[in-house]
């Protein structure tokens, strides 16, 4: 029997190194940490995750986006402010596609998201300082079940 295998993805902690380093201790099973960019940090200060730039890292130390593959998934990982206009994530979710990704981690909004357009699901954990709609931090573990993704919104709680 095939062993599940699950992700911790988080995003925009503007930074603050403390929740980076708290998601590692907690979730020591998991088999990759990816950051949605605008982590405000150097490279250095990310070991363990894997991250792209976001609109306000200004060390110019990681790539624009990414492209993982993790259990037969196709993984676009990104920040997105450059594809995304308003709440409207059609093009983001496009340009995925057109890379041959079925999933795209981005960030930016600083709100949770979760759904399938045209056929990329779209996963933004929301942001690990503060979300724009006025709930807590948050971010995601998303967990490969054979064909099947499970995705959990996870609050961030300071220690």
């Amino acid at each position: 029997m095939k062993k599940n295998v699950y992700i911790v993805v988080c995003s925009d902690n503007h930074g603050m190194q403390a929740p980076l380093i708290e998601l590692q201790n907690q979730y020591q099973d998991a088999i990759q940490f990816l950051h949605c960019g605008d982590s405000d940090m150097l490279s250095s200060m990310l070991a363990g995750y894997v991250s792209v730039e976001g609109n306000n890292d200004w060390f110019n130390e990681f790539p624009k986006q990414r492209i993982i593959e993790i259990a037969g998934h196709r993984i676009l990982l990104i920040h997105g402010h450059r594809h995304i206009f308003w709440s409207d994530f059609s093009k983001l979710a496009e340009y995925a596609k057109s890379l041959d990704c079925d999933i795209c981690c981005f960030g930016h909004t600083h709100c949770y998201f979760d759904a399938t357009i045209d056929g990329v699901r779209m996963l933004n954990p929301g942001s690990l300082k503060y979300n724009r709609d006025g709930s807590e931090p948050t971010y995601m573990i998303v967990e490969f079940c054979d064909k099947d993704i499970i995705v959990k919104k996870h609050f961030y709680k300071k220690s």
